[in-house]
């Protein structure tokens, strides 16, 4: 598995399911890390979590880390390198891919055990 140069991002993050024909609303617009994906399922959205309103169904606090990128398209095994520690150590990810690059969610309250993790597999984690 390859050893990835990591970034923490600094926001609190918050992961956000509406209907899948809602209009993107105009909370998302703003600073700070924003993926919008849309399915006949659902619209999921990941922003920052004080930009959420109260009523909507979301899931955070969300941290995020960066891969340093941008990644070749060619490059294999990259999210695995990252998701097969987290997971052999009980820790839950949210992972988003980007045209440049991927990142890799973790609960708040598991970011210090998520570095930790990581770290020990190889990875160094700027935060």
């Amino acid at each position: 598995m390859p050893s990835l140069p990591l970034t923490l991002l600094p926001d609190l993050l918050a992961v956000c399911r509406l209907a899948p024909d809602a209009p993107l609303p105009a909370w998302v617009a703003g600073p700070g890390f924003v993926s919008i994906t849309r399915t006949d399922e659902e619209l999921s959205i990941t922003v920052r979590q004080d930009r959420v309103p109260g009523d909507l169904v979301a899931v955070g606090p969300w941290r995020a880390l960066k891969v340093q990128g941008p990644l070749d398209f060619a490059l294999t095994g990259i999210l695995a390198a990252l998701t097969a520690p987290l997971a052999h150590a009980g820790i839950s990810l949210f992972a988003i891919a980007t045209y440049d690059t991927d990142y890799v969610l973790v609960r708040a309250e598991a970011l210090d055990a998520a570095i930790t993790v990581l770290t020990a597999a190889g990875h160094r984690v700027a935060v």
